[in-house]
């Protein structure tokens, strides 16, 4: 089964989920060990990007189930965005915002790129005028 990517919309849905998939592991860690971490000098909560590796590979080769999956996945980094936006202050609060931004473009552009690549079926059960 090929892997390519067919229609403009597709490309673009792709591309994005990559672009979100790869700033929010780049936002995880920079977060906990630089701008913001619990403790001075990195806190052990960079482990969070950790599950972010998972989907990588998948959505390097834009298996559809990856992308299906991922959506789930997308939806923990958005609790924890809403949860330090409203808990934390100053950078920890600006940078939580931006890890709901990029958890929700991560979720709708996966969405996107489900949907736009769904195998086309042929109507079943068709009803003719004659009965």
């Amino acid at each position: 089964m090929s892997n390519a990517v067919d229609g403009v919309g597709a490309k673009a849905a792709s591309t994005a989920t990559l672009l979100c998939l790869l700033a929010l592991i780049a936002l995880c860690l920079s977060w906990e060990l630089w701008f913001a971490p619990l403790r001075p000098g990195g806190s052990w909560l960079v482990l969070k990007a950790l599950p972010l590796l998972a989907p990588l590979r998948g959505i390097l080769g834009n298996r559809r189930y990856t992308y299906k999956w991922s959506t789930f996945l997308a939806l923990a980094y958005f609790t924890e965005g809403v949860v330090r936006a409203v808990a934390d202050h100053g950078t920890s609060r600006k940078l939580a915002m931006l890890e709901l931004a990029l958890s929700m473009a991560f979720y709708a552009s996966a969405i996107a790129f489900v949907r736009l690549t769904r195998p086309s079926t042929p109507l079943m059960g068709k009803v003719s005028a004659e009965g």
